[in-house]
């Protein structure tokens, strides 16, 4: 029983990981594909794209439908302001510095879970949300003479996927994670229309007007789509298969693969500054998702 137990847990790093790779690769390919496509557009396409295979994928687990459907649309409106939040900054700041901002995520989970369990965290979590915010201040450095507002669209994005993850806990723990992102891509269709219906600026990464569609570009909307599927599923198996706090310490590589991403193909080397703040974000995430031995006993 321990080494099927070990098996598991590996499998279940292994797919966390192709998950992160999966995710941080098709973000870099919608921030070198931004200035061209508008978000709108890209959320529509990809999703039309994504939608049959996650229909296929959830009926052969059963009848697709959903337990909890108010709590899901809201989860999947949170997710979908959170893509348009991080992704309107990746066109704004460099991949890795919006990725180590992105990723207080865990710290932002502390603290509202905390708040809905109506129960003052615990000294560690609270010495991680300090290392989190010092991390993000030396990532953004803010000055009353040159601050762009845009670098709080990752920070912006790290809170609503927090509120959406402390939701899917209390209210959608139920529900098929198939059923749940098919939901999610419904979600990103009717947000791009919605988007659409008032798009048309120049220039604009959220706002742009309708680009014509070339073979080249359904090209990289399916693969976008190949890439959203792929971390989706790994994340939903891996957190099925191993520990949660184990997998959530191996979302972190997301900041590795970030890095190499942005090295690659846009040549952004974060400064010294900004590295040490990833640390601090990166270790303040890792204390977080490890609940302290004292209250796993009391469980």
């Amino acid at each position: 029983m321990p080494q099927t137990k070990r098996r598991q847990t590996g499998y279940a790093i292994a797919a966390i990981l192709a998950s992160v790779c999966a995710l941080s690769l098709g973000d870099a390919l919608i921030k070198g594909t931004g200035l061209s496509l508008p978000l709108w557009q890209m959320f529509i396409l990809r999703s039309a794209l994504t939608i049959p295979l996650l229909w296929w994928l959830a009926r052969r687990r059963g009848m697709v439908r959903l337990t909890a459907p108010g709590w899901v649309v809201l989860r999947s409106a949170l997710l979908v302001a959170m893509w348009l939040s991080y992704y309107a900054a990746l066109s704004r700041m460099p991949l890795p510095v919006a990725a180590a901002a992105y990723y207080t995520g865990p710290v932002f989970i502390v603290v509202l879970s905390a708040l809905v369990a109506r129960q003052w965290p615990p000294m560690l979590a609270l010495a991680a949300s300090a290392s989190g915010f010092i991390g993000v201040v030396l990532i953004i450095r803010p000055d009353a003479s040159g601050f762009d507002a845009h670098t709080l669209l990752p920070v912006l994005a790290a809170m609503l996927y927090a509120s959406a993850m402390v939701l899917t806990s209390a209210k959608c723990r139920g529900e098929d994670p198939f059923s749940l992102a098919l939901a999610l891509n419904v979600a990103f269709i009717l947000g791009g229309a919605a988007l659409a219906s008032v798009a048309g600026r120049d220039g604009s990464v959220l706002l742009g007007p309708w680009q014509s569609v070339d073979p080249g570009l359904i090209a990289t909307v399916a693969a976008l789509a190949v890439l959203l599927l792929i971390g989706s599923v790994g994340a939903a198996v891996a957190y099925q298969n191993g520990p949660p706090a184990t997998i959530a310490a191996f979302d972190y590589a997301y900041l590795g693969f970030s890095l190499a991403w942005g090295r690659l193909f846009f040549a952004e080397i974060p400064d010294v500054t900004a590295l040490i703040g990833m640390g601090l974000i990166a270790a303040a995430g890792l204390v977080a998702v490890f609940p302290p031995r004292s209250s796993e006993r009391r469980d």
